[in-house]
């Protein structure tokens, strides 16, 4: 299984019923390469939930074939699930967008996540909590970090315009925190306590998950009757609201912070992955494939 799913490039040819796009054009494909198009989900703009999506890698795709993701010099797509980059951000910082920026702008977009002044908890610092916090400023949220980090301060107030930094273990902090939050999104996708984190939450606050830690989470149900407060989770969005997040990016020039890296470099770029030494994201360039 090789999961390249956000692949960017240039349009070099195009199909005689392609109506869509032309030569020359910025794309991008993203998780998704093809639906049912006909369930109630597909009819909604929704395909990630359709029960017959085709993933873009380790799926069986149309014609009984495994697909195999975007780590290639070359991709065909249906249009339908092509999406347009905007000419004015650069394409190895729009890549990331198509599933790191979409699986935190999504929530934000469905649950109405966006009101100007309300206040955004963001729980991990890592390529969806940057996103999610960069999102938060052009909505014209006040955002608040919230990780186990403190040497992550600095990143997130200075290089992110974050506008508050928590410890989550400091519970001196949590509690002067308390009900002071709007909205929390929950990126960490290792073992933490989520009852803590309801504590900062307002009255009709809502947590989404969008990480995926790999036990259950326990919490207890007073967390949540307390002040009418939610959990909810959410995965990438539709094509259609994919496209709307990238021209929302265009507009507010918003990109994934990233460092574009060669094929030959992979395998030390893997061993830093193992040390968490990226910010935020490794971009592969595949115009630097060799060909024998």
């Amino acid at each position: 299984m090789v999961p390249g799913h956000e692949i960017v490039g240039v349009v070099t040819e195009v199909g005689s019923e392609v109506s869509k796009f032309n030569v020359g054009d910025h794309v991008g494909v993203g998780c998704m390469v093809m639906s049912c198009g006909a369930c109630s989900f597909c009819k909604k703009q929704n395909e990630q939930h359709c029960s017959s999506v085709i993933w873009t890698y380790n799926s069986i795709d149309l014609d009984g074939t495994c697909t195999y993701g975007g780590y290639s010099d070359l991709m065909v797509a249906n249009e339908k699930f092509v999406v347009r980059i905007p000419e004015n951000l650069p394409l190895e910082g729009a890549a990331p967008l198509l599933c790191a920026g979409i699986t935190v702008y999504s929530p934000m977009s469905h649950f109405k996540m966006t009101e100007p002044g309300k206040h955004l908890g963001v729980v991990g610092l890592g390529g969806l909590g940057h996103m999610a916090v960069k999102f938060g400023k052009a909505f014209g949220l006040k955002v608040t970090v919230i990780s186990t980090s403190p040497n992550k301060r600095e990143e997130a107030l200075k290089n992110l315009r974050a506008d508050a930094f928590l410890i989550s273990k400091d519970m001196d902090a949590i509690k002067g925190a308390a009900h002071s939050m709007d909205y929390i999104i929950d990126t960490v996708s290792a073992p933490h306590d989520l009852d803590r984190l309801m504590t900062l939450l307002a009255p009709d606050g809502r947590l989404v998950l969008v990480g995926v830690p790999p036990e259950p989470f326990e919490i207890k149900p007073f967390s949540l009757i307390a002040g009418r407060r939610s959990v909810s989770g959410s995965n990438i969005g539709g094509i259609q609201e994919t496209q709307e997040m990238l021209d929302f990016c265009g507009q507010k020039n918003i990109t994934s912070t990233i460092e574009k890296i060669s094929v030959d470099y992979l395998n030390i770029a893997m061993d830093r992955l193992s040390k968490a030494d990226v910010k935020y994201r490794f971009v592969v360039d595949l115009e630097t494939i060799e060909r024998a």
